[in-house]
């Protein structure tokens, strides 16, 4: 499954890193609907808001359907059909999508076979493993190149910042019953577990991985659902590395919460010089976002009351961007 994200970089970041080529071979950057609403984070959970790609077609009928764009969109689908005045009273849970039941099930099917894909857009997810004495949380992410340290430059025609995981999602658009803002949700498609984090979790999100996979799933106007759906498969493309409990609550929102941690170390969180780093690296990379509270966002009210192989690894690479040298490595599980 997947309940928790992180998605750390700022809207103007968050825009370079989805660069693509659209059908005519030109490189372009998505652009932000209402960038306003965004919030980086990282630790978000089910009803908070995130980052999304979905075909410009979706918005304007004479786009080219090619063409990307990024909205901030609430995370748990509610379908077009929900009748109650109030989306918080849906009666399941619809954060994740089963990918055996998503054509069958009415919350998803009518959304999925009018071409309602998106991209979920994250740093990484986190995953509870169960054990005897409790669970142990763990981040999963792309593999990373040693340029992902590198300081973002206004003037680079390529991002070589952070790789963002990009995850396959279904989104709907509800409108009151009685009149009002529509309001754009989500769900994260999910398959069984690859070999690799299938000791973490039996379940993992649909990870689209490069940008040909991306330009099918988005692309509904060219590729049909019953093709799109083929692309839905476990990856081995990720690593992970055991992060700090810290994590658990939702409340906690600093670098803490994806920051390696070695096993069997009992060690407190707190602010550290290479957190510090990380902050300073992040808000380079921040130019520009919102820093708004979460409380000053539009919400609704009521439901928010309650590449080449590099030579370092990328576990390496995340210590670096952490500041943490010598931190415990990252793991690829060994069959």
């Amino acid at each position: 499954m997947c309940g928790r994200t992180a998605c750390s970089l700022g809207a103007d970041n968050l825009r370079r890193a989805c660069a693509y080529r659209d059908r005519r071979g030109r490189r372009r950057q998505p652009e932000w609907i209402q960038a306003e609403r965004y919030r980086p984070s990282y630790n978000k959970g089910p009803q908070s808001s995130g980052p999304v790609l979905l075909s410009r077609r979706h918005l304007q009928q004479d786009a080219d359907s090619s063409e990307r764009v990024l909205m901030d969109m609430r995370w748990g689908l509610v379908p077009s059909w929900f009748k109650k005045d109030d989306p918080s009273k849906m009666p399941f849970n619809t954060s994740n999508c089963r990918s055996d039941t998503m054509l069958k099930k009415s919350s998803y099917k009518g959304a999925l076979l009018k071409g309602k894909r998106c991209v979920v857009l994250a740093d990484g997810f986190y995953e509870w493993q169960q054990h005897s004495g409790g669970k142990q949380p763990y981040f999963i992410y792309f593999p990373q190149t040693k340029d992902a340290t590198a300081e973002p430059k206004e003037g680079d025609e390529e991002w070589k910042g952070w790789r963002l995981l990009t995850m396959a999602g279904i989104f709907d658009c509800w409108e009151p019953p009685a009149g009002g803002e529509m309001l754009y949700t989500y769900t994260i498609i999910t398959v069984d577990a690859s070999k690799d984090v299938s000791f973490i979790h039996h379940r993992m999100p649909a990870i689209l991985d490069g940008d040909e996979a991306i330009r099918k799933w988005l692309d509904f106007a060219e590729v049909p659902t019953q093709e799109a759906v083929k692309l839905i498969q476990p990856t081995e493309n990720i690593i992970f590395h055991p992060v700090s409990t810290f994590v658990n609550s939702v409340r906690n929102n600093t670098p803490e919460c994806l920051a390696p941690i070695e096993l069997g170390a009992k060690k407190e969180v707190k602010a550290t010089p290479s957190s510090k780093v990380m902050l300073s690296w992040l808000k380079n990379s921040q130019e520009g976002s919102p820093q708004k509270k979460e409380n000053d966002l539009p919400r609704w009210t009521s439901q928010f009351i309650h590449s080449p192989s590099p030579k370092k690894t990328s576990a390496d690479i995340l210590q670096q961007w952490l500041g943490k040298e010598g931190e415990p490595a990252a793991k690829k599980r060994k069959a």
